[in-house]
């Protein structure tokens, strides 16, 4: 193989890596419809909140969780009706694959009834969590 052509092809994969990194920054954090998708509260040890609750997919070794969990648990402290639970899919990976969590963490919107109003992959945005809120 020429030095060229090897460097040419080392360019390519360069940019194309920070394309991917670019793209999945973006997407990262944001809002996205539940689809339908209806949470089932005997998945996880808390109930459901009397107006939406925020469920927390993780695993014990997200290194974002514990930030996400300490988000989570100050915005439900200061909702009445708000409850936030935490799903560790270490010891439940078979939720993973019921509830289609590809990454940790990732949180539900989930309204009383139990359906999926908002999902986030990744570290919710804050603006984006209360639209989601408000929507409930």
């Amino acid at each position: 193989m020429s030095p060229v052509l090897a460097l040419l092809i080392a360019a390519a994969l360069l940019v194309a890596a920070v394309i991917a990194g670019i793209v999945i920054r973006l997407v990262d954090g944001r809002r996205r419809g539940g689809g339908h998708l209806r949470f089932d509260a005997t998945d996880a040890s808390g109930e459901l909140g009397e107006k939406a609750t925020l469920v927390q997919f993780s695993t014990e070794m997200c290194a974002r969780c514990p930030q996400v969990r300490r988000m989570l648990g100050a915005i439900a402290s200061a909702d009445d009706g708000l409850a936030h639970i935490e799903v560790d899919l270490t010891h439940r990976p078979d939720l993973s694959s019921r509830y289609r969590v590809l990454q940790t963490p990732t949180t539900f919107l989930v309204d009383r009834a139990g359906v999926v109003r908002a999902r986030f992959n990744g570290v919710p945005h804050r603006h984006a969590l209360a639209e989601a809120l408000a929507a409930v």
